[in-house]
């Protein structure tokens, strides 16, 4: 880490959680740059924030793109936007790997990722199964610290329209105080500040941050 603060790598700064994640890192006195590649430009505008336009299925392998201190993921899809099993997997499995792969191959020492509640490499679950092989596969890649967070359904206001996940908010939102705090919304505030917390901390290890303690 430079004197001027950490540089932290963003993947997924166009989406809900990495949104509220870019706020909270430009908002850090920590961090002194922030990289966000992104498939589509990028309005928000700072000194520090560099913004990349790429195309996730064919990297460039660029040091100055990579070399960081810390990188986040918050990329994700659902399968109805995605279109297919194929095209969910390479969103929330492929693109999130192949960045990690980069970044920990120029000397990033910490990753935090946005995971699930239930991710299991071997769930029955599609959905779940990959989350699980992602969190899996990330820990084979040795990272020095390593922080998988855990939410249960995301809260906030997104610029997609998810009907699935407004109605399950609705009921989430009715009932949460009665509920076990693991099944009630996880805000996307709360997240992120989770992800920023231990990418910036960088504690040694891989850490679980679970659902109940986010909502």
């Amino acid at each position: 880490m430079s004197a001027d603060g950490a540089t932290v790598l963003l993947v997924g700064a166009t989406g809900l959680v990495g949104g509220h994640v870019l706020n909270r890192l430009l908002a850090d006195p920590r961090v002194g740059r922030i990289i966000a590649p992104v498939r589509r430009p990028l309005p928000r505008r700072d000194a520090r924030l560099q913004a990349p336009v790429v195309d996730f299925d064919a990297l460039p392998d660029d040091a100055a793109l990579w070399s960081v201190d810390a990188a986040i993921c918050t990329l994700g899809t659902t399968m109805r936007v995605a279109g297919s099993r194929d095209a969910f997997r390479r969103v929330d499995h492929d693109y999130p790997l192949a960045t990690a792969a980069l970044a920990r191959r120029h000397g990033a020492q910490a990753y935090a990722l946005t995971s699930a509640m239930g991710a299991d490499a071997r769930s029955r679950f599609f959905y779940n199964r990959v989350k699980g092989e992602l969190e899996a596969a990330l820990q084979a890649q040795g990272w020095p610290s390593l922080a998988l967070v855990r939410p249960g359904l995301i809260g906030g206001d997104r610029a997609e329209a998810r009907p699935a996940e407004r109605a399950a908010a609705v009921v989430l939102g009715a009932f949460g105080p009665m509920l076990p705090k693991r099944w009630r919304i996880s805000p996307a505030s709360r997240i992120a500040d989770a992800l920023v917390d231990h990418a910036l901390a960088a504690a040694p290890g891989c850490r679980i941050v679970d659902a109940d303690a986010l909502a």
